[in-house]
């Protein structure tokens, strides 16, 4: 089974129904929970999201979200060491001509270095990056 990258955007437009992106994300969503999935995010993402809900006054969704992300077997977190970060800032640097976020040049390091080709996500950061996303 291919391993997916599973981004902020992404999981943000699974929960919250009056996103631009929710109806898209909870189909696209229903139909990947038909095969065992295989998903990566990295804790910065994670810390994306509890902020997001946090910042929006939804502490116990963030708690319920984080708890969820945490507990699930299909989720591996790639944690955010001092090398990956100096990784990422240099990716930051070294893209200047693009809005990337740091969390993205990140994302996208270890999409390199795990070869996972795909992301889901709504962030055209990806495509820009060369790579697939979905949906």
């Amino acid at each position: 089974m291919t391993p997916l990258f599973i981004d902020t955007g992404y999981l943000i437009a699974l929960e919250v129904a009056d996103d631009q992106y929710h109806n898209v994300a909870f189909k696209h969503w229903q139909g990947l929970l038909k095969s065992p999935l295989h998903l990566v995010t990295t804790s910065y993402v994670f810390s994306e999201i509890v902020t997001f809900f946090n910042s929006h006054n939804y502490q116990s969704k963030a708690i319920e979200i984080g708890s969820r992300l945490i507990s699930s077997p299909s989720i591996k977190f790639i944690h955010i060491d001092e090398s990956l970060f100096y990784k990422g800032w240099q990716y930051l640097k070294k893209h200047n001509d693009k809005s990337y976020s740091l969390t993205d040049c990140i994302s996208f390091i270890i999409m390199t270095q795990l070869e996972i080709k795909t992301a889901l996500s709504f962030d055209k950061h990806f495509m820009q990056a060369g790579f697939k996303k979905l949906p």
